[in-house]
């Protein structure tokens, strides 16, 4: 427990730390006690930086040890999730399905799970089937041992089949003394997988809504390759007027709000803004850590531009960068600062047409000649 105590107290675990933690919690697992294995599944199940390997130790535990570490653990990862549902049975799949947030990578595999195990209504009606089928075979032979006690009309019946039965007629219904077909349980499986597959579509739109993959940006306003590109090679060549021409062109607004966001020496805004726009997270820190020296120093096992990045939220972001094109369209107009940006530069300025203003008295120019005079 002291082990834990002392990892939990990491904030930013090294590699080092991390490996040495992974090698030494196995062989401590097994020599602690019941009730320390538990604190200690308890504890980690709340920590963020649990190495792989001790993840998937914990999750393999009996339920009653690794209940607690399935349902809240952050460290788990969809594949892991995954493989441990398909690999240690019923009770870790449902302790997996009481987690806050699954993405629908997990619902799907869940819901296939329980489609690969037989319905319970199709097993019900598999043992009535099988107990109606031994009774049907025990009835001829207890019939046969009361045949004398059989009213007399029966026997008259009997006694005409020995003589011939006549040929049924056509249309007539079948005689209720043929074998009927046992009921089949198909129609209870099919219902079931129906009510299932309804089920699951329902969870993959719900799911949908709130947890939102990273590669769905519809209607959000979004990177092209093309700027994503263009904003990499600006700031490694150090070109702050062109980067913030591209930026613009990315936002869709005014140059006044892009260079705005790159006077943060903090680069904030600017991770804000590169997040909010989807740009890929290996090319944003190198883009923050070129224009931003300060970001490029080392912290606790990374980069501080690194710990920028780790520390926004897409959602946030996305709304801040709406707020502020909403603010920039208020305080900015386009056509008044730039007026010849829509017209090509060859094109000359339309000349203003001459006006002739009429006159109304006719007799001006005698009238002037005479004072001439």
């Amino acid at each position: 427990m002291a082990t834990v105590t002392s990892f939990e107290a990491l904030q930013f675990p090294t590699r080092n730390e991390l490996r040495q933690f992974a090698e030494l919690f196995s062989p401590l697992f097994h020599a602690s006690t019941e009730e320390a294995r538990r604190q200690a599944v308890s504890a980690l199940s709340q920590c963020p930086n649990v190495p792989n390997a001790v993840a998937l130790f914990i999750a393999s535990q009996p339920i009653s040890i690794a209940a607690p570490f399935l349902v809240s653990s952050p460290c788990l990862s969809d594949d892991l999730l995954i493989m441990i549902a398909r690999t240690q049975g019923t009770a870790h799949a449902r302790a997996i399905v009481r987690r806050e947030q699954l993405s629908p990578t997990v619902i799907d595999a869940l819901v296939g799970l329980r489609h690969s195990e037989p319905p319970r209504d199709a097993a019900r009606a598999g043992r009535s089937e099988a107990a109606a089928g031994a009774g049907a075979a025990t009835q001829p032979p207890a019939r046969s041992a009361h045949a004398p006690a059989e009213p007399i009309h029966a026997k008259r019946s009997s006694a005409r089949s020995a003589k011939g039965a006549e040929p049924p007629k056509a249309g007539a219904p079948a005689s209720s003394s043929q074998p009927q077909p046992p009921p089949a349980a198909s129609g209870a499986v099919d219902s079931a997988a129906t009510r299932e597959e309804e089920l699951r579509d329902q969870i993959r739109r719900l799911a949908a809504h709130v947890s939102r993959p990273a590669s769905d940006r519809l209607g959000l306003r979004t990177i092209t390759p093309m700027q994503s590109a263009l904003l990499v090679r600006f700031a490694r060549n150090r070109e702050g007027g062109a980067f913030a021409t591209t930026l613009a062109d990315v936002l869709s607004s005014s140059r006044w709000l892009s260079e705005r966001i790159l006077l943060d020496i903090s680069g904030r805004q600017l991770a804000t803004t590169l997040l909010g726009v989807g740009m890929e997270a290996d090319e944003a820190v190198f883009v923050l850590e070129r224009l931003y020296p300060h970001l490029a120093k080392p912290a606790t096992g990374t980069t501080r531009a690194e710990q920028l990045w780790n520390s926004l939220f897409a959602v946030e972001c996305e709304e801040r960068i709406e707020t502020w094109r909403r603010a920039d369209s208020y305080t900015f107009r386009r056509q008044e600062q730039e007026p010849a940006a829509a017209q090509p530069a060859n094109v000359p300025a339309p000349r203003a047409n001459p006006t002739i203003l009429p006159t109304g008295d006719t007799r001006s120019r005698p009238a002037l000649r005479q004072r001439t005079r």
